[in-house]
């Protein structure tokens, strides 16, 4: 097997929101779309499990929050999922089944600390069913931040694969230069971008990436109406003045100079295909290698903290240590 190449599939589409399960079966039934057309990792965009809460205001105020929007609430935090967990357990074993690298966006409970805390997170499956790691979101943008948690520098998540290197960040993240430097600076050949965001600016945003990091962007969107969301949504008048389309897609594949390999999909569900070239990653490097030849630690010097925050440690933790 040449490993120079690999096809890979990005995934446009929505579960019915908050229904853990309508998002499991479209996971599966669209990863078997995916490598029966021959691809080998396949990536479904951000939240996609068990759904992005488009439009929905959970009953927030500055000042005040509503009995009815804490029900809400609870709502998506029982369908979000423990990682590892039952969840991923199914996960893994349908990437095993299909043979394919596959990386998944859901919402993550704590399962540490409190249980009560959710985590915008990126999950990554092997062929051979492992879960490999996974990204919580550092920043939650805007309204997000109510309903997600802060990652942490431990969850700068890069993985090694017979394809390259693969990892990335979710949405607005990247728009975060450090947050990207920390992820160049791990060899990234396959950058994952999935995201929430269907303006033009987004392509703009992912065309970049690609071009600075001189690495292949796979991004992935959903495409998303009001007919997804259940009929029994207590947040149903919040999207009473939206259009029947919340979110129009505009996921792309993009090559390591900044060119589209997959043009933008828009107005549809759908998967995208495209071949990559490893090679053309390497080529790409010899004029311009960010944290390579064109960096200056001379002048500037980025330091991650990659430790694991913990809010609780146990006496029996620290003498052990």
């Amino acid at each position: 097997m040449d490993n120079r190449y690999v096809k890979v599939a990005v995934v446009q589409a929505a579960p019915i929101l908050f229904d853990k399960q309508s998002a499991m079966d479209k996971i599966g039934s669209m990863s078997r779309q995916a490598a029966a057309e021959g691809a080998k990792l396949i990536v479904f965009p951000e939240v996609f499990l068990p759904g992005y809460p488009r439009g929905l205001g959970f009953g927030a105020r500055v000042g005040s929050r509503t009995e009815e929007g804490r029900q809400h609430w609870r709502r998506y935090w029982a369908s979000s999922i423990d990682i590892p967990g039952a969840e991923t357990e199914l996960l893994g074993e349908l990437a095993k089944e299909l043979g394919v690298y596959l990386i998944v966006g859901a919402v993550e409970r704590d399962r540490e600390f409190s249980r009560g805390t959710l985590y915008n997170t990126i999950v990554y499956f092997g062929p051979d069913g492992d879960l490999l790691g996974k990204h919580r979101k550092l920043v939650p943008t805007g309204s997000e931040r109510l309903l997600w948690g802060q990652g942490d520098g431990s969850t700068l998540t890069v993985i090694d694969t017979p394809y390259g290197r693969i990892g990335g960040l979710i949405c607005w993240e990247n728009y975060m230069p450090l947050a990207r430097a920390a992820i160049y600076s791990q060899g990234i050949d396959i950058y994952i971008a999935p995201t929430a965001d269907a303006r033009d600016s987004w392509q703009a945003t992912i065309r970049h990436i690609a071009c600075e990091g001189r690495c292949y962007v796979l991004s992935s969107n959903q495409y998303a109406t009001k007919s997804s969301y259940p009929e029994d949504l207590a947040g149903h008048e919040d999207l009473r003045e939206d259009d029947e389309v919340l979110s129009r897609g505009g996921s792309a594949i993009v090559g390591p100079l900044g060119e589209y390999v997959a043009e933008p999909l828009y107005g549809q569900e759908g998967l995208l295909f495209a071949t990559l070239d490893l090679d053309q990653v390497a080529q790409s490097r010899f004029d311009f290698d960010v944290v390579g030849h064109y960096s200056r630690p001379d002048i500037f010097r980025l330091i991650v903290n990659d430790a694991k925050q913990e809010i609780v440690k146990k006496s029996s933790d620290l003498v052990r240590e």
